[in-house]
């Protein structure tokens, strides 16, 4: 059955890892009514974790969607990964829902991967709630999370549901909007009844703290709530409405899932006062590429995403994808704006976790999939039209880890190839590239984890033993001083021979400005015919330094005299006569060698963090700046890539597994003495071995 854009509402679980999101989302389902039966983690049942290795591993590794009905409305839910290896399906789940449910362990109130999500929502403008998790353990603490939330990300949570009690003495929650209370029954649905005495001036506080969060809504509502001190109930419910759609609070729940505790009022909330697609947009590119919003609207042409690419077993390959205005129905044709042509939709899906079922439509503001197509792939834009528009791709975090690999067996190699190009289609934030400079073919991911996860999941699945290495760094060269150097190309091989005689002087340039030319010849010394060939060949001997092979950056190449021969001249005389006069230029300019530095972000709990210092000034970083973000100390610094190729592990190993990292190129910095002969040796080395093979 399709729904139309009014009567959909889209949610994303997400938060640190532990804290309940995939039994929250199971449990969900069972108080739905689209299960009938809640499994557990630990059991490898449940809905979302549906693949091998997550069943192996008992976490989360990709984005799973199902939905629920209430109220008559299409409630689409997301669980997502909580280690940050996996961040990537996360994000596409903000980006394709327009309200973000963060989950606390009642036991550990805020921690680090809360903070990174609170921030990138915080980026977006993007509505969101709470839910406080694992009531019924004797360390949660409702107000204590509350507080976490309030103190460090200066936002005070509404309180939605009021959970009765905690640890043993947990009986379930109370209502605040609809005045009612839900009690635990164990293993099967809420049982509900009245507010009981005990709870009813807390009941009644939180009731009031609601109302003027509704008053929030418009300047009507607010004149109003002034005017008489409160809001009738359609008042409050239109008031919540709005103020939730423009980020104006946050409501927070309570519950213990796993006694089917606090979804029902839960359900209810997002039901009646969830975000509606229609007040949200996403952002696209017209024919001049110039940014604009697209608001999510069911009247105007057809216009969605591709979210995610994904491949099952039976079903082939599944493109997920958001609709943002119109319909898209089955058995139609739409314009991959992408690729520039017409795009055959076959069979539409929506999906209960791996369990797929076929609608004819998808309406503004769904999500859905289509099967099997050859060319779609992830941040494409479908449209009915021309290809005038085109949607920004996910924001996704660059990769911090990266290993070199090869096949173990030589006749594998292109098989291994294919699979990882597969897996880098199907995650957005995982990179095969081969590296021409350093000859190896490199794989990179968020950590890890996540590089060995599909490094197993090849292995296992289609045989292939692959063999593992630290990438080399891609250095490079440069000079310090100027110098210059002639040299003549002459050979004699009867008939035609070939001569070219090049000066060239050389000069240092800012770092960072990579190459420059200058022709300084006067009198026709060089015909400018043959000027071309000159370039080529500086090109050429900056492609390989004289000290350890690494390309040279950041230098000045003058040619001020040379000499032809009016038979013996050639292009190519002259391209090599330049390639032998720059490298004997640079022998004699003081060349140096250069490492790249890399800007890093590190955030880790505060008792971490004399370690992690400690280890950045062994590691050579230099220390920018340091805050404390939502009580978690972020650390920027700079630091050589040489130093940061197993940081996932070590920051794992410093942080107990807690910390993480982002990391991007900022520039290249000289390296000298003891290091510099250290490289220069092992790219002697790395020669020696290619020669031999």
């Amino acid at each position: 059955m399709s729904h139309t854009t009014d009567l959909i509402k889209n949610v994303s679980i997400a938060g640190h890892g532990g804290t309940g999101k995939t039994s929250l989302f199971e449990h969900l389902l069972f108080a739905g009514g689209v299960i009938p039966k809640a499994e557990t983690v630990e059991s490898g049942k449940t809905i979302s974790d549906s693949t091998p290795e997550e069943i192996d591993r008992k976490i989360s590794i990709h984005a799973a969607l199902a939905h629920i009905e209430r109220n008559g409305k299409k409630i689409n839910l997301f669980d997502t990964p909580g280690s940050s290896d996996f961040t990537g399906d996360v994000i596409l789940t903000f980006r394709s829902a327009e309200f973000a449910l963060l989950a606390l362990d009642g036991r550990s109130g805020v921690q680090i991967e809360t903070v990174k999500l609170w921030r990138n929502l915080e980026s977006r403008g993007k509505p969101r709630g709470v839910f406080v998790t694992k009531m019924d353990d004797e360390r949660a603490g409702f107000n204590k999370a509350l507080g976490d939330i309030k103190e460090k990300f200066k936002a005070d949570p509404v309180i939605v549901t009021l959970p009765m009690g905690q640890g043993a003495a947990y009986k379930g929650v109370i209502d605040v909007l609809h005045e009612k209370a839900y009690l635990a029954q164990g293993d099967g649905l809420e049982k509900e009844g009245p507010v009981p005495e005990e709870y009813q001036a807390q009941a009644a506080a939180a009731r009031e703290r609601l109302i003027e969060a509704a008053a929030e809504g418009n300047d009507d509502l607010m004149e109003r709530y002034l005017d008489k001190g409160t809001l009738d109930p359609a008042a409050v419910q239109q008031g919540l409405i709005q103020a939730l759609a423009g980020n104006k609070y946050v409501p927070a729940f309570a519950g213990a899932a796993l006694k089917n505790s606090g979804l029902i009022p839960f359900l209810e909330f997002v039901s009646l006062i969830g975000p509606d697609p229609r007040t949200a947009s996403d952002t696209g590119l017209d024919a001049e590429g110039t940014q604009k919003a697209v608001p999510i609207d069911p009247d105007k042409p057809l216009a969605a995403l591709v979210i995610k690419t994904g491949y099952d077993q039976f079903s082939g390959k599944l493109s997920w994808l958001k609709i943002i205005q119109g319909k898209l129905s089955a058995d139609s044709e739409a314009f991959n704006a992408a690729e520039n042509k017409k795009e055959r939709i076959g069979k539409l899906y929506t999906c209960q976790g791996k369990k797929l079922e076929e609608v004819r439509e998808l309406y503004a503001g769904d999500v859905g999939i289509v099967a099997k197509s050859a060319t779609l792939k992830t941040n494409d834009t479908l449209t009915a039209g021309d290809g005038s528009l085109k949607f920004l791709p996910l924001r996704l975090p660059e990769p911090v880890h990266s290993v070199a690999v090869n096949a173990a067996a030589k006749k594998d190699d292109d098989k291994l190839g294919e699979f990882l190009l597969r897996a880098m289609e199907e995650d957005k934030t995982f990179r095969y590239v081969y590296n021409a400079e350093t000859k190896e073919t490199v794989i990179s991911g968020m950590g890890e984890l996540h590089v060995n996860m599909i490094l197993d999941k090849i292995k296992q699945n289609q045989k292939i033993e692959v063999e593992t290495h630290i990438p080399r760094v891609p250095y490079r060269e440069t000079i310090t001083k100027k110098a210059g150097a002639e040299y003549t190309h002459k050979k004699q091989t009867g008939g035609h021979g070939q001569y070219g005689r090049v000066v060239l002087e050389i000069a240092p340039l800012p770092r960072g400005e990579r190459y420059k030319f200058i022709n300084a010849i006067f009198g026709g010394a060089v015909s400018k015919g043959y000027i071309p060939g000159v370039e080529k060949g500086i090109l050429e001997g900056m492609a390989a330094g004289t000290m350890a092979g690494y390309p040279v950056v950041d230098v000045e190449v003058k040619i001020v005299d040379g000499k032809e021969h009016p038979v013996d001249s050639s292009e190519l005389a002259f391209k090599l006569a330049a390639r032998n006069a720059f490298r004997e230029s640079m022998r004699q300019s003081a060349p140096a060698l250069l490492e790249p530095i890399m800007n890093l972000t590190v955030f880790v709990e505060n008792k971490y963090l004399g370690d992690v210092m400690s280890d950045l000034s062994g590691k050579r970083g230099k220390i920018l700046g340091q805050d404390s973000v939502g009580g978690i100390e972020e650390i920027r610094a700079q630091v050589p890539q040489a130093e940061l190729l197993r940081y996932s592990i070590d920051l794992r190993s410093i942080t107990s597994g807690t910390g993480s990292f982002s990391m991007d190129f900022d520039h290249y910095s000289p390296i000298s003495g003891k290091i510099a002969e250290e490289v220069i040796k092992a790219a002697q080395a790395f020669r020696v071995q290619e020669t031999e093979e």
